[in-house]
């Protein structure tokens, strides 16, 4: 294993971020050479040997058992998000290096049922690495007016969401308050590094990130996790102006590495407004209606392509 690896990146990071004062240890000397707690504190707090512990971070030991990782959770102080991240990034440790083949990500005709279902609200679809599946008008029009409707549809050209709110200047924009929106969307991302550690693909956006991005850099060093479920946004939209948003993420039962992105706003309250009006102005509530004259006009072709219909 070249360098330490995940388990022993995050290892580093989370121990960094702890204070002897944080963790009632007394800070004996005038200067200290690392920032945070030292190993042997560290080892110390868990109850493991220093030796052990310098062999888990440095990615020279994978066996660490469920008691120890337990052990170092809690001298590390982590919250419920943070010791499922260790424990996925130990157990993935364990397992023998396997490099999977990439396959491009498909959305069920469930899921585009279930988009369609929600065409009032802006709202789209999202693979395991934040790739956009597809979206409804609605939601392209609030948070991607400016790229093709349809790129989503091939694999080659599908939007991504993390690489479009680091580099895209139009998503920059878009929120009024940019870092925190890119701090929980990096937060999340690296819940996904730890249940697939292997995925090339996954490997290959943070690759591009981390070469072109220092804000990501620096976002993706400290190795914070948490998960993206429901937050408020204010966006600053090129159309319609200020509007606030709840994005909420819902899971899909049958494809548990995609999630349901959906933009709700209050009932009767100015974003709702604003909301009713760029779907005015951006044709959004047009594209339902195509869908159907379209497939209206399959129906009666089909028809008459049977003897006897007319």
């Amino acid at each position: 294993m070249d360098g330490p690896g995940p388990l022993g990146d995050f290892l580093q990071a989370r121990r960094a971020l702890l204070r002897p004062e944080h963790v009632g240890l007394r800070d004996v000397g005038p200067r200290r050479r690392v920032a945070g707690l030292r190993r042997e504190e560290l080892a110390q707090l868990a109850g493991v040997s220093v030796s052990y512990y310098t062999r888990l971070e440095q990615g020279l030991s994978r066996g660490a058992s469920a008691e120890v990782l337990e052990a170092i959770a809690r001298a590390l102080r982590l919250d419920d998000h943070e010791r499922e991240h260790l424990a996925r990034l130990a157990e993935a440790a364990r397992r023998a290096p396997r490099v999977p083949r990439p396959r491009p990500e498909k959305l069920a005709d469930e899921t585009r049922d279930l988009l369609r279902a929600v065409d009032g609200v802006p709202a789209l679809v999202l693979g395991r690495r934040t790739d956009v599946l597809a979206w409804n008008a609605l939601g392209h029009a609030l948070l991607a007016g400016h790229l093709d409707f349809h790129s989503p549809d091939d694999p080659a050209r599908r939007p991504n969401i993390t690489r479009m709110l680091f580099l895209d200047p139009h998503c920059r924009e878009l929120y009024t308050d940019w870092r925190r929106k890119v701090r929980a969307v990096v937060g999340n991302l690296r819940i996904t590094v730890g249940k697939h550690p292997r995925d090339p693909l996954l490997a290959e956006l943070i690759g591009e990130l981390t070469m072109r991005s220092p804000e990501f850099v620096a976002l993706w060093g400290d190795h914070r996790v948490a998960p993206c479920d429901a937050a408020s946004y204010e966006l600053h939209h090129p159309v319609v102006g200020a509007v606030t948003v709840t994005q909420q993420t819902l899971s899909i039962a049958r494809s548990p590495d995609q999630v349901l992105i959906v933009c709700t706003t209050p009932a009767g309250s100015p974003s709702d407004e604003a909301l009713a009006l760029l779907r005015q102005t951006s044709g959004a509530a047009e594209v339902p209606r195509c869908r159907e004259r379209a497939l209206a006009g399959s129906a009666r072709g089909a028809a008459s392509a049977v003897p006897g219909k007319r």
